[in-house]
């Protein structure tokens, strides 16, 4: 017998809000209110924002841009997307997102099934909710992203200079 859920309804301002590594992350829905069935935030990536090139080992990962321009890198392609576009990230794939423009950026990001959000709130920094700033990161910030995603099956790909 399935257990019944209540329906969630969440305003734009609403939704726990975090700040990882310089990104503001809202979150609409996380695995308590889908069963654990997917999770999804919204994202505000500052210009020069976004994350290092990883592989998730169990979900899916989706985006879609709301406002501005995101830089894929998925698999050593390169992809600029704008306002209206969307993309997939299957399981396994190396791929990372970046601002490259002079401006703020917004998407929606889901993964399926959920669980990717729990390690968002383990590493970010709790934000009002109408947040749109997250603090510049800093090294600790970063030395402990890398030390928790292993245990969310996330393997980081540290850039080599």
């Amino acid at each position: 017998m399935t257990m019944k859920r209540e329906p969630v309804i969440r305003k734009s301002d609403e939704g726990r809000t975090i700040g990882v590594v310089g990104d503001v992350y809202r979150f609409f829905a996380t695995g308590e209110d889908t069963g654990g069935k997917y999770a999804m935030w919204e994202a505000v990536v500052p210009p020069g924002g976004g994350p290092p090139p990883h592989i998730h080992s169990r979900e899916e990962e989706a985006f879609y841009v709301l406002e501005g321009e995101i830089t894929f890198q998925i698999d050593g392609q390169r992809l600029v997307a704008s306002a209206g576009m969307f993309a997939n990230m299957p399981v396994g794939s190396l791929h990372s997102f970046k601002n490259e423009s002079g401006e703020p950026a917004k998407m929606l990001i889901s993964v399926a099934p959920a669980g990717l959000e729990r390690m968002f709130f383990e590493v970010g920094q709790p934000l009002k909710n109408d947040g749109t700033t997250a603090p510049v990161p800093t090294m600790d910030d970063i030395e402990k992203l890398l030390a928790v995603a292993p245990r969310y099956g996330i393997e980081i790909v540290v850039p080599k200079h």
